[in-house]
């Protein structure tokens, strides 16, 4: 059966689907999307993805409706038969002239793909991640670093950098030095049994994983420090491990050729994630 998509308002075959060539996300990236995990047809906090959504979309004069686009969420997963799926959100200002003429009355285009999602391997969990530092920096004082928009391309790049040195993953510093995040992830350390993320001012993009995991954190009991990291203090961690919707917790055992071990924090706050998305699913149904 060929895939569904939904845009626009209408469930459509991914054939048929086509976006007008003066969308303004296309041609300027002006656009925002959410990427997204189904675990047995229930999409993992939905409604905190729709808030930041949300959020980014009144800063861009993007005007939404989280209900509509829940239902469209999950009448895409339902019309492709998924339940274990990769949900990716976009919205775009749509059509305009041109930029920075942006239209007075804004015409969103929203599209919303799902597809089959086979997480990593219990071998890569088991191994972890290997990074390396990217050349590229990204911009702590822009306020695109807040925002999950369309302008990718700086994480792309610093992905593909990665992926030629032979890593799985690309850390990025932010223009002062400091840790940002992973191209595609956020960043945890654990340091004397306290687990350190790079807080926002950092230019870190909020994630959704990343809160949950800072939540889940303070419920066992481990201490949480949100800050500027210096690049040495993750090499000299006694843990490190990356997050992000789709791969949940990895454990990163390894930057720039520096391991690391795995230790207790990083088991407790995968089990206690697994527990979380389980219990989730169970009140949902």
């Amino acid at each position: 059966m060929e895939q569904i998509v939904f845009l626009n308002g209408a469930l459509l075959p991914r054939s048929q689907a086509k976006i007008s060539p003066f969308d303004l996300g296309f041609l300027y990236g002006y656009s925002l999307f959410e990427t997204m995990r189904a675990y047995s047809s229930h999409i993992f906090r939905l409604e905190r993805h729709l808030e930041r959504l949300s959020k980014s979309a009144k800063l861009l004069g993007l005007p939404l409706n989280a209900s509509e686009l829940k239902k469209a969420c999950y009448d895409t997963l339902k019309i492709n038969k998924l339940k274990d799926a990769r949900i990716r959100l976009t919205v775009s200002i749509g059509e305009g002239e041109a930029a920075p003429d942006l239209p007075k009355h804004p015409k969103p285009t929203v599209l919303v793909i799902a597809t089959s999602y086979i997480p990593p391997s219990a071998e890569a969990y088991r191994n972890g991640y290997k990074a390396m530092v990217s050349a590229l920096r990204q911009n702590s004082q822009s306020p695109l670093s807040h925002l999950k928009s369309a302008n990718y391309l700086n994480n792309i790049l610093a992905r593909r950098e990665a992926k030629a040195a032979g890593a799985d993953e690309a850390i990025l510093l932010n223009e002062q030095g400091f840790l940002c995040e992973g191209s595609t992830s956020n960043i945890f350390l654990v340091s004397k049994g306290v687990l350190i993320t790079p807080n926002e001012q950092s230019g870190c993009l909020p994630g959704i994983t990343r809160q949950v995991v800072i939540e889940l954190a303070s419920e066992q009991g481990i201490s949480v420090s949100e800050r500027k990291i210096r690049l040495k203090e993750l090499v000299q961690a006694e843990e490190s491990f990356l997050t992000s919707s789709l791969i949940e917790l990895m454990p990163l055992t390894a930057v720039n050729g520096k391991s690391f071990g795995r230790g207790k924090v990083i088991e407790r706050l995968m089990q206690a994630y697994k527990e979380a998305v389980a219990k989730e699913i169970k009140q949902g149904a």
